[in-house]
């Protein structure tokens, strides 16, 4: 990628975390996290784990990388997601990685991963809303696949 083609990525970054971030702005639907999500994780060369952290009406109050790992993997610690929303004082969640071969299928692993998570969240009462895998011009909704 050249480096006007970063920069152009950056500006766009730019403009909608400020519209995401507005008092009031909600993420309405999943193609407002699809767009979000793709200038985040899409060109990563690595493995991203991120969570869009959210208040109880699906108002953005983080956006944070949590892991990162190699080019098929990352070690993902369910302790630390459910510590960052407890300190957010989040009500939902929505979790996403990039899978950096650009294909979108969710493995057995991102799966039971997603249990997992949305078991230890709803303990604190954190919804888990979606799980999103990113891959080159295609994102997968675990909630749309009628998986969560």
């Amino acid at each position: 990628m050249q480096q006007f083609e970063r920069d152009v990525i950056q500006q766009a970054l730019s403009i909608l975390d400020s519209h995401l971030k507005t008092k009031g702005a909600a993420l309405q639907s999943p193609e407002a996290v699809r767009d979000f999500l793709r200038l985040q994780l899409e060109q990563e060369e690595s493995e991203v784990f991120a969570v869009l952290y959210l208040d109880s009406q699906h108002r953005l109050l983080a956006f944070k990388r949590m892991f990162n790992g190699t080019i098929d993997s990352a070690a993902v610690y369910p302790r630390e997601v459910v510590k960052a929303g407890l300190a957010l004082n989040a009500s939902a969640a929505i979790i996403c990685h990039n899978h950096p071969s650009g294909d979108a299928t969710p493995s057995n692993a991102d799966r039971q991963l997603t249990v997992r998570l949305k078991d230890a969240l709803a303990l604190v009462d954190i919804r888990l809303v979606d799980h999103m895998v990113v891959g080159h011009k295609q994102i997968v909704s675990f909630a749309e696949q009628g998986w969560i």
